[in-house]
């Protein structure tokens, strides 16, 4: 073997060990990351979307009682309409399409939350059986939210350090992967709510 080729060689597999770890090893562990994110988000909209599903059912048990008060359910139904037109691209979590999306929810959230409250006056819809099931199944439901945001800013936080740590923030911006937003508790959660149990 000639003396000039042993350097050309050695430059050679050191240039494809190093492509192999950039692809290999950073890449497709950077997109293995990234999907696995996308996926939790979308667990977290279907949360919601179990939510609003029986958020519309709920509405239809009360509506059945001629005397409820029409403008609460009218504040629920619009608010849940609201919340259902807001979806967000899992590949596009910007830190203002989540604001705009956490905000529709709060309002359904708010405005269940009166719904709720207003049942409180009406004995006939509390001993309905289709309310308390519908009831006791939201319950549920918004702990499974609970636990979705939880594991989706879980697997924000495994991505995000893959691409900050070096040398995975050196290639992160070559191979075009971006920080990804985490799901934030809204504006003032941090709060005691205030319960006022005057009717």
């Amino acid at each position: 073997m000639k003396k000039w080729l042993l350097p050309l060689l050695i430059t050679a597999i050191i240039g494809y060990i190093l492509y192999s770890w950039a692809v290999g090893g950073f890449y497709n562990t950077a997109v293995e990351y990234q999907e696995n994110a996308k996926t939790t988000w979308s667990k977290v909209e279907s949360s919601y979307q179990r939510r609003n599903d029986l958020i519309g059912n709920l509405v239809k048990t009360v509506q059945g009682a001629a005397d409820f008060e029409k403008s609460t359910l009218t504040d629920v139904i619009n608010a849940r309409a609201k919340a259902t037109s807001v979806n967000i691209n899992a590949g596009d979590l910007t830190p203002e399409k989540m604001a705009q999306f956490q905000q529709a929810q709060q309002g359904l959230t708010g405005a269940l939350s009166k719904l709720l409250v207003s049942v409180e006056r009406y004995p006939d819809i509390k001993a309905n059986k289709n309310f308390l099931e519908l009831q006791s199944q939201l319950e549920g439901t918004e702990n499974r939210i609970n636990v979705a945001r939880d594991r989706f800013n879980e697997s924000t936080n495994i991505y995000n350090k893959h691409i900050k740590k070096f040398p995975g923030s050196f290639l992160a911006g070559i191979f075009g992967f971006d920080e990804m937003n985490r799901y934030k508790s809204d504006a003032g959660s941090e709060n005691a709510p205030n319960v006022d149990f005057k009717f």
